[in-house]
């Protein structure tokens, strides 16, 4: 290994963080960096809004579930799939034409770009010494999120990332063994479930530990209860609304 995949496998959430700010010039760097990750034919269709204002802060705090990590970091960046600079591009060079923005395969575009570059944020804010988490839980009143901060058709936030000191102590949470996701010429299905079944061992070991022994459940009968209950389900009529997913 060199010091770039030391660093990647060193990863972890971190959900408290100490008061010390995040300089401009390495936000700058971070969002730089993010910018340098691969785009689908260079559109770059994403935008990412650093929300420094503590009561704005609070507001998306109360709006993701009530977490309190968002008001303690010093930097929240919401990472936002973004056709809109697209859509005046087309407008403006060739407004006879209809435009597919509303497709399916742009709102994967947009949505894989956002990914991709907040990825290589993610590594270059650690690179710095920061912790990060990334925050679902923004969609869960994704229309509010929106309203609040003015975000215009043809925009939505994919999700938030939390940047900060850490002001804690986390375990590396095992990942899938290698052999569940990594096939080589074909999809291998029970070379896939074998591996779930090494992990299910694995998992529940880490949260007996973690717990002191209060949970012990399994990741597949987690994950089949994520399967089996509705979340956000709220969030398709959204992005209809915003220009999203109608062809």
């Amino acid at each position: 290994m060199n010091e770039t995949i030391e660093l990647m496998m060193k990863h972890r959430s971190v959900r408290k963080f100490r008061p010390d700010p995040v300089s401009e010039e390495q936000l700058a760097a971070i969002v730089a960096a993010g910018q340098m990750a691969s785009s689908s034919s260079n559109v770059q269709a994403y935008s990412v809004i650093a929300v420094t204002d503590q009561e704005q802060k609070a507001k998306l705090a109360v709006l993701a579930g009530n977490q309190a990590y968002i008001n303690e970091c010093p930097v929240f960046l919401v990472w936002c799939a973004d056709l809109y600079r697209l859509q005046d591009a087309a407008k403006r060079y060739l407004p006879e034409k209809e435009t597919y923005a509303d497709s399916t395969e742009n709102f994967m575009v947009a949505t894989i770009d956002a990914a991709l570059a907040s990825q290589n944020a993610a590594l270059a804010a650690e690179s710095l010494g920061f912790g990060i988490v990334y925050i679902g839980g923004l969609r869960t009143r994704i229309e509010e999120v929106a309203e609040l901060l003015e975000l215009p058709d043809g925009v939505y936030p994919v999700y938030g990332m939390c940047i900060g000191v850490a002001d804690q102590e986390t375990g590396i949470r095992p990942r899938l063994p290698l052999k569940a996701v990594l096939h080589h010429n074909r999809y291998q299905p029970e070379q896939s479930l074998q591996g779930v079944q090494e992990y299910d061992v694995i998992t529940t070991e880490y949260l007996k530990e973690r717990t002191n022994g209060e949970r012990t459940t399994p990741w597949s009968e987690l994950m089949a209860k994520r399967l089996t209950e509705p979340a956000r389900l709220q969030v398709r009529a959204f992005l209809e609304r915003r220009g999203f997913l109608k062809r």
